[in-house]
């Protein structure tokens, strides 16, 4: 996997050396990929949320639990 500094500085060559349209076009295409991304989360998230609760009802459930085992 690629870490963050060398990542960037590939960009960097299409931002910074290229002419405003094509930096542009590459800023544009990572917001695309940046949001299709976010999309997804949001996706697994909302999935996640459904079939496990929400941090309420997880904080819920280990209160009762909890007051269970005391004496």
């Amino acid at each position: 996997m690629m870490d963050k500094k060398n990542e960037k500085s590939n960009y960097r060559t299409y931002i910074e050396s290229s002419p405003p349209e094509v930096a542009a076009n590459t800023l544009t295409c990572l917001i695309h990929q940046a949001n299709y991304l976010l999309d997804q989360q949001l996706r697994q998230l909302g999935k996640q949320f459904l079939e496990e609760g929400g941090f309420t009802e997880k904080l819920y459930q280990v209160r009762q639990q909890a007051k269970r085992k005391l004496p």
